[in-house]
């Protein structure tokens, strides 16, 4: 595997025109938050055709996906040339794909890659749903990251 290249993999999602919204730490940075990642992760529309233009991209990125793994795992992980790409089917708090994009908004992640961003607000409650004690400095500055656009006028 080369170095983390989350704009390769973010540019093949977008070429292969896979319906998904970009959750977790890069979600976050993003955001504003000053996490380090070395993956992205996704929660992809389900739909097989959906399904095939994922399982394509992944394909042009080197690695290989089971849509089978996708029905009895929480989380799978594909390692690519570019780095871990981990799908999310339904993240715990949301019931999916639907229920994410509907806050999401298309973000610019630099080199022209635009991507579907989960919100702010979904982010936090994601996290939240996960339960987990390292998680609540996070959770603090995607609250405070929430606070700041509502002040600001900005919806996310």
């Amino acid at each position: 595997m080369d170095a983390f290249d989350p704009w390769a993999i973010v540019d093949a999602l977008e070429k292969h025109r896979v319906n998904y919204v970009l959750i977790g730490a890069l979600a976050g940075v993003l955001h504003g938050t000053d996490e380090i990642t070395s993956g992205v992760d996704i929660c992809p529309q389900l739909k097989d055709e959906n399904i095939e233009r994922l399982r394509g991209a992944i394909a042009d990125l080197g690695g290989e996906l089971d849509p089978a793994v996708l029905n009895s795992e929480p989380v799978t992980r594909v390692a690519t040339a570019h780095g871990e790409l981990k799908v999310v089917p339904e993240p715990p708090g949301s019931s999916g794909w639907e229920d994410i994009r509907r806050g999401s908004t298309r973000e610019a992640l630099g080199r022209g890659v635009r991507s579907p961003v989960a919100s702010v607000n979904d982010l936090g409650r994601l996290m939240t749903s996960l339960g987990r004690t390292d998680d609540v400095a996070r959770l603090a500055v995607l609250r405070r990251l929430a606070e700041l656009d509502h002040v600001r006028g900005i919806e996310r």
